[in-house]
């Protein structure tokens, strides 16, 4: 039956996201997921050192370049029979509106939490998303090869600022240069590494032994760690418990200690990970008439949402892709399914799955999973389809921008190109275009972060051949307008635009002046995000 394949199917799956603050080292886990899947032979370095090839999620030419994240990339392939879908998000925090709404598409995260550095600023921010969309998060202590900070401060902290309990699955033997393994709490052993390549491009080779042997005893000696049996029974005594249940409710975050570049660590932590993870599970939506319904992974024919758009991941063709999450029923090539917000058929004739940049036709796709489909100017972010219709997945955050710019095209020849260009990056959802309100004039360009900017730029200049000046304007922050636009008196600085949607908008030179703008309209309200 085909329910029973779906459901076969839907029990192997894994979808999750990793998130970090920048240069926690989220990137290199997720090459070294690729690793050990078998789907790369040698893992990438993240910065892209002359001679070194830069890691194969960061398929954007300015990643590779300057060694960050800027775009979400969705990649799946077969760990240990098991189906994963992994979405690696940018870390800046001048991208964290891509981040947060490829979040809606994970079943839970992995939170990568530099050694030396702790808990910190992107990371709380990130965390907060997940627990109020109720997303499990498993914890990765990352760089213990480095000099960093004691294990039970970093545990501490972690349950201190994130105001969770933490359970250490594992716990390091050694740490910085002398870091050589960790100890599986749950079976009582050694998981000892040895290095089989320079910069963790190949896998780690391990040796687990009884903790109680002596060769892991003179280990410990020879490491003059002999406050590690100490540790141990801190945590056995006063350390909290540790049930799956209360994971898959937010309520505890297993944590791990690793090296993802030098591979110490990374099996142990694939291999519990995809015991802990979740599959794909029911959604809510919103019916028509406004109540909610419950879409069932198995029971529910085909249904997904558009979280991403991508311009031109093949130049060659100067095409847009939009990224399905697939949240119940079996899809299949050539499908016909309801655009909810057209309420127009569409047929999904060429859907991809991928790994980073590159892409591979596929023929049928589950919970869970997500696709790519070449998009024709159909979709936009937020929309549902489905091969049924009336209902509609929760829509996705849209923040208020705080930077704002004027840009131009340095050649009036280019002026079709730019605009063109403008239009794709937009429907991307990183920059926002506001227009004037009520009247016509020039539009003004604005994003959350000043980066957002550079890579438009960029972008322009390198998929459009556009050569850009930009002329940043003064406003800081901005809200859109709960109530009548027309009868809102803004201060003397301020401004009303509207976005694409003609939704009317306020843009202020200060957050004094966005709070004087209440006090001058007391019948209207700000909204800084809209969900």
């Amino acid at each position: 039956m085909l329910q029973d394949e779906i459901r076969a199917a839907v029990e192997k799956r894994r979808t999750f996201a990793i998130i970090s603050h920048p240069d926690a080292g989220k990137t290199t886990l997720t090459e070294k997921l690729l690793l050990y899947s078998g789907m790369l032979q040698t893992a990438g370095m993240v910065k892209g050192r002359k001679g070194r090839k830069a890691a194969a999620s960061d398929w954007m030419a300015m990643e590779q370049e300057r060694g960050i994240s800027i775009t979400s990339s969705a990649m799946q392939f077969t760990y240990k029979d098991t189906i994963i879908n992994v979405l690696d998000t940018p870390g800046h925090e001048d991208f964290s509106e891509d981040t947060y709404r490829t979040l809606t598409a994970a079943d839970c995260a992995i939170m990568v939490i530099d050694a030396s550095k702790g808990v910190e600023k992107q990371t709380l921010k990130l965390f907060e998303v997940c627990r109020f969309r109720k997303i499990p998060v498993l914890t990765f202590i990352n760089k213990m090869d480095m000099p960093g900070r004691d294990p039970l401060d970093l545990m501490n902290e972690v349950e201190s600022v994130l105001q969770i309990h933490s359970f250490a699955m594992n716990w390091p033997i050694g740490t910085g240069k002398d870091f050589q393994g960790v100890v599986d709490r749950l079976t009582n052993e050694a998981i000892l590494f040895a290095k089989t390549s320079v910069g963790g491009a190949q896998k780690a080779e391990i040796t687990r032994l009884p903790m109680h042997s002596k060769e892991v005893q003179e280990r410990i000696a020879t490491l003059q760690h002999q406050n590690l049996p100490g540790e141990l029974d801190l945590l056995e005594g006063a350390g909290n418990a540790f049930s799956r249940e209360e994971f898959l409710q937010g309520k505890v975050t297993p944590v791990f200690f690793a090296s993802a570049l030098t591979n110490f660590g990374v099996e142990p932590f694939f291999d519990a990970f995809i015991h802990l993870a979740p599959c794909p599970h029911a959604r809510m939506a919103n019916k028509l008439d406004g109540t909610e319904v419950t879409i069932d992974p198995v029971t529910t024919p085909f249904s997904g949402y558009v979280f991403k758009l991508q311009a031109n991941m093949d130049k060659r063709h100067r095409d847009s892709m939009a990224f399905i999450r697939i949240c119940s029923g079996r899809f299949e090539k050539d499908l016909v399914v309801k655009n909810h917000r057209l309420k127009k058929e569409i047929r999904l004739s060429r859907p991809h799955k991928m790994v980073a940049g590159e892409r591979t036709t596929l023929d049928y796709a589950y919970p869970g999973d997500i696709i790519g489909v070449i998009n024709p100017s159909l979709f936009v972010i937020g929309d549902t389809i489905s091969v049924t219709g009336g209902f509609n997945f929760k829509p996705l955050p849209q923040f208020q921008p705080e930077i704002f710019a004027k840009i131009y095209p340095k050649d009036v020849g280019k002026r079709k190109a730019f605009d063109k260009g403008c239009l794709q990056l937009i429907d991307e959802g990183a920059i926002q275009m506001l227009l004037p309100y009520e009247r016509s004039g020039e539009p003004i360009f604005a994003a959350v972060g000043r980066l957002q900017f550079e890579v438009m730029q960029y972008r322009l200049q390198d998929e459009y051949g556009a050569e850009t000046v930009l002329s940043l304007l003064p406003y800081t922050c901005s809200a859109w307008i709960s109530g009548d636009a027309k009868t809102f008196n803004p201060p003397t600085g301020a401004t009303i635009v509207q976005d694409r949607q003609g939704r009317p908008m306020a843009l202020f030179n200060s957050e004094w002046e966005k709070q004087y703008s209440l006090k001058l309209n007391p019948h209207h309200q700000l909204v800084d995000v809209l969900v």
